[in-house]
């Protein structure tokens, strides 16, 4: 059962979780939250509903706060 309060801290894919973080939390992350609420803003033009352009700005702040989120879930120790 201890294993299980600790599962959190293992190290196996942190470089990769890492790299993944960064994309996320850089310039990548950042431009694809500028393309989500774009393409909300171009579909809610399209569809003629702000519905649309808050599903995009949604999306871009999921994405912006994500790893952090992630980050904190799995970190809590017992």
């Amino acid at each position: 059962m201890s294993a299980l309060a600790h599962a959190g801290t293992d190290n196996t894919f942190g470089s990769w979780v890492d790299q993944m973080t960064d994309w996320v939390e850089g310039s990548l992350g950042k431009g694809i939250a500028i393309s989500f609420v774009i393409v909300g803003i171009i579909m809610g033009v399209v569809r003629q509903s702000l519905m649309a352009f808050a599903i995009g700005v949604g999306a871009a702040l999921g994405l912006i706060y994500a790893p952090g989120i992630i980050n904190n879930m799995f970190s809590a120790v017992l």
